[in-house]
């Protein structure tokens, strides 16, 4: 009981010592916290966190499917590594339901983001409900990342093209 009021008293502390510099940490959400579990008869329904968490920083970590026809300016970012094969499932893929579509700023729309495998760890604006793309595919959550969020990549990609 002690050390759970020392956590709590911590917490409160790093929480104020953020809110006096201003600055907001993003909130910490795992793909487990977008849907109430197990489903009901109403099928999938957002968490109080996932409701709570639309509209703020966030970040989330995940992995980034790999696409045979890659978006410009977007990739999916799931719980578990998966490969999609839109050729030959056509609209019947493996994604999981809290699958995020990630954002890139307006500025890199045109960008085309090579998959990387393994965890990926990326903080941005979440957003919540509903909107489908030029594709007509549709999505229920996005992550919207800040300019800057993948400068250092576009070096580090020319460095490995070159070679």
């Amino acid at each position: 009981m002690k050390l759970l009021l020392v956590l709590l008293a911590l917490s409160g502390l790093t929480a104020t010592a953020s809110a006096t510099r201003g600055v907001e940490e993003p909130l910490e959400l795992g793909f487990g916290d977008f849907f109430v579990q197990p489903a009901g008869p109403r099928g999938l329904e957002p968490t109080a966190r996932l409701l709570a968490a639309h509209g703020r920083e966030v970040r989330i970590v995940g992995f980034m499917v790999q696409r045979e026809h890659v978006q410009p300016g977007r990739f999916l970012l799931t719980p578990r590594p998966v490969a999609m094969s839109e050729h030959a499932d056509g609209e019947a893929d493996d994604l999981p339901a809290a699958t995020v579509t990630v954002l890139l700023p307006d500025a890199q729309r045109a960008r085309v983001v090579a998959h990387q495998a393994g965890p990926l760890a990326l903080s941005g604006r979440l957003e919540y409900g509903p909107a489908e793309d030029e594709t007509g595919r549709v999505s229920w959550l996005r992550l919207h990342l800040a300019p800057g969020a993948l400068a250092a990549q576009p070096a580090a990609a020319a460095a490995a093209h070159s070679n």
